[in-house]
């Protein structure tokens, strides 16, 4: 049983305030905090950085030439202990603001992977909770899927288990996520459970492996 405060940043990819995906997220870390975790919330659309140039220059020596909020905010998820990532599906993807901010990952992956340095064991990563949570217009089966491959990036590049999050569709239908029927009681049992699992040591059970 550890017992420093577990350290909890939630991501909110959506460039819309207090909208479906916000609620979520924000469930989520009233849930972690009210496990006793340490918890922050970063809004993507307030942060100043640009998108990745493809100019490979991490190739060579594992950092980005760009110095901007994205490396800033890298550094401190390296640190925590869990990482919650939330985004609407837009046009059958997650935002622009999230994507670009992953992208902006390559530098660490070269490090990481190419180079052969990454600081997170795997030990220390079946203890490190990653998850996601999104929200989608549509009631539609495959509307999440395009969104898996990059959470799994994310996630595997800074040493964090993808555990399973909420997904909640047809906002359309039920005219919001105010209106789903489970989704905010699923997000702050989840954050509740995330905070207490890591704080017993204990890896998440439901691990994502696709």
């Amino acid at each position: 049983m550890r017992k420093s405060p577990v350290t909890v940043i939630g991501l909110m990819g959506s460039p819309r305030r207090h909208g479906n995906t916000e609620q979520l997220l924000d469930r989520f870390l009233e849930g972690a905090a009210d496990a006793g975790g340490n918890v922050e919330k970063v809004l993507l659309s307030k942060l100043a950085y640009s998108s990745c140039k493809g100019c490979n220059a991490c190739h060579k020596t594992g950092n980005c030439i760009m110095d901007d909020d994205a490396r800033v905010l890298y550094d401190r998820l390296l640190t925590a202990d869990c990482i919650v990532v939330s985004s609407p599906i837009y046009t059958m993807g997650i935002t622009t603001e999230l994507k670009s901010f992953i992208d902006r990952a390559h530098y660490l992956w070269v490090r990481f992977f190419k180079m052969g340095s990454h600081i997170i064991s795997p030990d220390e990563k079946t203890l490190r909770r990653g998850y996601f949570l999104s929200t989608a217009g549509m009631d539609q089966d495959d509307v999440f899927d395009t969104a898996f491959p990059m959470m799994r990036a994310l996630f595997n590049i800074l040493g964090f288990t993808h555990c399973t999050g909420v997904l909640a569709r047809n906002m359309d239908g039920y005219g919001g996520i105010t209106g789903h029927p489970t989704a905010l009681i699923d997000a702050y049992r989840i954050g509740t459970e995330a905070v207490t699992g890591i704080s017993e040591e204990k890896p998440c059970q439901d691990r994502i492996k696709k």
